[in-house]
């Protein structure tokens, strides 16, 4: 039955995208190249709409109407309107905050929030009023964060995909069937587009589908993993690695250089990617499969024991920071690892010299 619903989900977007097209050319919402871009022609954009259309349509097909459920829709709806008039209008940054604010606050008034945490071992941590800022900060953030991925063809919505994927895998072994439904046609949505979007797209997503996105990411994780233990906590964190990071490393960036953190740049991910030699499409792979490796050790991590847990997270930490180092993306002066290793590496050289 899920199947089906998946198989319903990529069909209307299929159909629907090409419609959509049409009218983000007859609408003039295009995307123009610029030296931030990558592209080099202009692209009608507004490609979000056949995903949200695609997801409404099965929503009210398939999904039982709760309050939580209706909160998520409603939520994401607002996001796609922002996103719409953000892609048609370029809305500043202060207009786009308060559509997601406002949608963001439409969940937690449904009844989506982070409650509690149930501790390791036992007894719980109530968040009480901070329930609600933890929540809207979640919201925003994951929103945002998807968003700032959305530089390459395909890239936010595969790197969205495999996340959603990950979520939908969680759900299964949680028995959570809200989140399951939701995640389902969500994905089908996500596949279908693409089928126009990856490299060479023939349309762009936009804010309009960034947004949404990101958004509903952000609200899926929430339901599915809103009573995990502190620990299993960190499941949506991995599942959601690649944008998390790339936003995270953006902000140290820009303090290390001493800019805004708000000021855009040509340094994320894809940036960096493409700045050692490889191709469009590759780049967007890459990040798919180290996409994939974040779900992989969520699922891994979520049915470890504590140590095994605290083992999987280590070798994520130091494996973000080595190929951040790697890559460049705060920067080629700041690779304490790899100098680290250099120094090893000297130091190993002299003892070797002089044992001969």
């Amino acid at each position: 039955m899920y199947f089906l619903y998946f198989a319903l989900a990529l069909l209307l977007t299929l159909i629907a995208t090409p419609l959509v097209k049409k009218l983000a050319i007859a609408w003039g919402v295009v995307d123009q190249p610029d030296h931030r871009k990558v592209h080099t022609r202009i692209m009608p954009r507004l490609g979000g709409l056949a995903i949200y259309i695609s997801f409404a349509i099965c929503f009210f097909l398939f999904v039982p109407i709760t309050k939580e459920a209706l909160g998520i829709f409603i939520g994401g709806t607002i996001i796609v309107i922002t996103g719409a008039l953000d892609d048609k209008y370029q809305l500043s940054p202060k207009a786009k905050m308060f559509g997601q604010l406002i949608a963001a606050m439409i969940v937690v008034y449904m009844g989506l929030r982070v409650e509690f945490i149930n501790l390791p071992f036992e007894g719980q941590v109530y968040f009480k009023w901070l329930s609600i800022p933890i929540t809207i900060f979640w919201l925003v953030g994951v929103t945002n964060a998807v968003n700032l991925i959305d530089g390459l063809d395909g890239l936010a919505a595969g790197v969205s995909g495999i996340a959603i994927a990950a979520t939908m895998v969680m759900a299964f072994l949680m028995g959570n069937t809200l989140a399951i439904l939701l995640s389902v046609i969500l994905l089908g949505s996500v596949i279908g587009f693409l089928f126009y979007n990856f490299h060479p797209a023939k349309i762009f997503m936009g804010d309009t589908g960034a947004l949404f996105l990101g958004f509903n990411l952000a609200a899926l994780s929430i339901l599915g993993f809103k009573q995990l233990t502190v620990i299993a906590f960190l499941v949506p964190i991995l599942i959601l690695g690649v944008p998390l990071s790339d936003t995270f490393f953006a902000i140290i960036r820009r303090i290390v250089n001493k800019k805004p953190i708000s000021e855009p740049d040509k340094n994320h991910l894809h940036h960096c990617l493409l700045g050692m030699g490889l191709s469009h499409r590759g780049a967007v792979l890459v990040i798919y499969m180290i996409s994939a490796l974040f779900a992989l050790s969520a699922v891994l991590f979520s049915q470890s024991t504590l140590w095994g847990a605290a083992i999987i997270i280590g070798a994520v930490l130091i494996l973000l920071e080595l190929g951040s180092e790697v890559i460049g993306l705060v920067g080629k002066k700041n690779r304490p690892l790899l100098r680290m290793a250099r120094i090893i590496r000297w130091r190993y050289r002299l003892v070797n010299r002089s044992w001969k």
